[in-house]
């Protein structure tokens, strides 16, 4: 069984190398950690490995690792959905939020994030495959969003997040890609100070960054198979 360092360096390759052939530069491609259901200790590995930044689906799950982990100085990024009841947690200890799909989520967040703090840095998430059971915003409804969170004072958009259907088809992996690639190109002609495209996991990070994904989500590849947590953010 590997380490948690050597899956780190594998992942690393991964991206360098997809960043190549694509004709970009590896270093414009942000590793994301995906530490969801995993142990304190796995993310401490992966941090002594290098990794600062990592993304959890679930608020009391993170804030039970952010006690466990409170002497690391970690960037703590939420990538699953986010409910109501639990914005001003979130507004308060995440660095990030990648699933924003509601105005009212993104007010809340707003008006929750503490003076004192930096602005909340988010990304809008579009669900460009039409998922039923995905969360995120009509492609087509996308821009309205952006532009309402966009305005808010405590919030900093950076730019669009998207979880296509899985599929082994990279053309179609390309296609869902492109069209959020070409949503957060016309959001920022419209005059949008954007710079993240959140795209692209471990079974799927190379036609992401093909079609210029800034940071990858990725989970298996560095902490394995995860467990089943039954608890919602």
């Amino acid at each position: 069984m590997r380490s948690i360092h050597d899956n780190l360096q594998a992942v690393k390759a991964r991206i360098a190398s997809a960043a190549r052939a694509a004709g970009r530069d590896p270093g414009a491609v942000i590793l994301l950690a995906v530490s969801k259901t995993h142990a304190p200790a796995l993310i401490e590995q992966a941090f002594a490995a290098g990794q600062c930044a990592f993304g959890e689906n679930y608020v009391q799950e993170a804030l039970d690792k952010m006690g466990a982990l409170a002497r690391l100085p970690l960037e703590w990024h939420l990538v699953g959905p986010l409910q109501s009841n639990k914005t001003r947690l979130v507004a308060e200890r995440f660095q990030w939020v990648h699933t924003l799909d509601r105005e009212r989520i993104a007010r809340r967040l707003s008006e929750q994030r503490p003076d004192a703090m930096a602005p909340l840095d988010v990304l809008v998430q579009v669900n460009v495959s039409g998922e039923a059971s995905k969360s995120g915003v009509a492609p087509r409804e996308a821009a309205a969003l952006a532009q309402a969170v966009a305005a808010l004072p405590k919030l900093r958009l950076r730019g669009l997040m998207a979880v296509p259907e899985p599929t082994d088809d990279e053309g179609l992996q390309r296609a869902r890609f492109r069209e959020v690639r070409e949503l957060y190109e016309s959001l920022k002609h419209a005059g949008l100070q954007l710079d993240t495209l959140s795209m692209g996991m471990t079974a799927d990070l190379e036609a992401a960054i093909a079609e210029g994904s800034t940071m990858v989500r990725i989970g298996t590849a560095i902490f394995g198979v995860r467990q089943k947590v039954k608890d919602a953010a």
